[in-house]
């Protein structure tokens, strides 16, 4: 007979499950623990190693300016909402007690992140966006803390509507922010995550969606910061005719571990998605995409497409990437791919050649890796935001 005991709480576990608001949604990891590389899910992201404690609190960032300019800004400090004058058809309220019991259930038992989220979670955010309504200027949700704390956003958007929203994680501590996004029949919306958390700082995500009939859902998401960063993608294109589009960026510096992880789901027929991830590591830095895609078997017709690429910068660092295709309809076109390589020296020895310095050179050619994605944003002010924050961070690590 085979026992199977389990292994000792570490300190952070401990208080997790002890500081739980409802200790019913941490049932779960009271009886198994944080997941480790036995979880398939987690098989690249160890996180009862890489989390033995939480790590200390942090000062809490004052108010930023928006990445965007004119964006309106919605705070959530400290994981409290600061409710302000929302734009034109949008409707922005609290979730309170009663918003949050209504919340989904995590996936299930490997769901660490839904698990922590919705067992210490004070209070969130609902986000309404008119059905028809085209906002102006996007809308950029700020999380903003140094200390554990936890977030949420409800966002729903009504058939044809169109909108630009920017979920911004910045701050030290531990956190968790898990969006649910409702996309009306025939919405266009466009979710930017921008991580941007301090170099000490650990960060669990997780974006879940689900898109109605010839709904289109732009997801961008760029990872600059943390020591520990996992981002979770949960996507379900339910409506025929929906469109999902994936495009991310990690910049890996030092000892960060980075873990982008996506489940995609296409349920009915003619749906399509893209997903498109580039990653840069530098010094120490690890990372990691686990990218499933699902085809139901009444899903035909089906157009999915996935793609990691990376570029390594250290002989030090290292990359992971796991694309899946899991699919039960016989008429569909899907693919994915994975690369990894080092900066191309005969690219850089051209540059060179043309009196180029070489710390310059290979700044050009890591731009030139990623930009590439960044400017199918169809916004040139946040193009150039992003290039910006690019430059920023070649600055600093390349």
């Amino acid at each position: 007979m085979n026992v199977v005991v389990p292994l000792p709480r570490t300190p952070a576990e401990t208080a997790l499950i002890d500081g739980a608001r409802r200790p019913a949604a941490i049932e779960a990891l009271r009886a198994r623990g944080l997941p480790t590389r036995r979880v398939e899910s987690w098989h690249y992201t160890d996180l009862k190693t890489l989390l033995r404690n939480l790590p200390a609190d942090a000062a809490t960032p004052a108010a930023l300016p928006p990445v965007l300019e004119g964006s309106a800004v919605l705070a959530i400090v400290d994981g409290a909402p600061r409710i302000v004058a929302a734009p034109a058809g949008v409707d922005v309220s609290a979730l309170g007690d009663a918003g949050i019991a209504a919340l989904s259930a995590p996936f299930g038992a490997d769901d660490a992140i839904g698990q922590i989220n919705l067992a210490h979670v004070a209070d969130g955010v609902r986000l309404a966006v008119a059905a028809d309504a085209t906002l102006v200027a996007p809308v950029e949700v700020q999380f903003r803390s140094g200390r554990a704390c936890h977030a949420r956003v409800s966002a729903a958007f009504g058939a044809a509507s169109r909108a630009v929203i920017i979920e911004r994680q910045s701050g030290g501590g531990f956190s968790t922010a898990v969006c649910d996004l409702n996309i009306g029949d025939g919405a266009e919306i466009s979710w930017i995550v921008v991580q941007e958390r301090d170099d000490k700082a650990v960060h669990l995500g997780q974006v879940n969606a689900t898109l109605g009939t010839n709904a289109k859902l732009n997801l961008f998401v760029v990872n600059e910061g943390g020591k520990l960063v996992r981002q979770e993608i949960h996507a379900r294109a339910a409506g025929e005719g929906s469109e999902f589009r994936l495009r991310g960026v990690n910049l890996m510096a030092g000892g960060a571990h980075v873990d982008v992880t996506m489940t995609l789901t296409h349920e009915v027929p003619h749906t399509s998605s893209t997903a498109v991830v580039r990653n840069i590591v530098t010094g120490r830095a690890n990372g990691a995409f686990q990218g499933m895609i699902k085809v139901a078997r009444q899903a035909q017709k089906t157009d999915a497409r996935m793609a990691c690429n990376t570029l390594l910068l250290s002989d030090e660092g290292g990359f992971s990437a796991k694309p899946e295709l899991e699919i039960f309809a016989d008429d569909v076109a899907c693919g994915h791919g994975a690369t990894v390589r080092e900066i191309d020296r005969n690219h850089l020895f051209y540059l060179m050649a043309r009196g180029v310095p070489e710390r310059e050179s290979r700044g050009l050619l890591v731009k030139a890796f990623v930009a590439e994605i960044i400017e199918e944003l169809d916004n040139e002010g946040l193009v150039e935001a992003l290039e910006h924050r690019l430059d920023r961070w070649f600055s600093a690590h390349g």
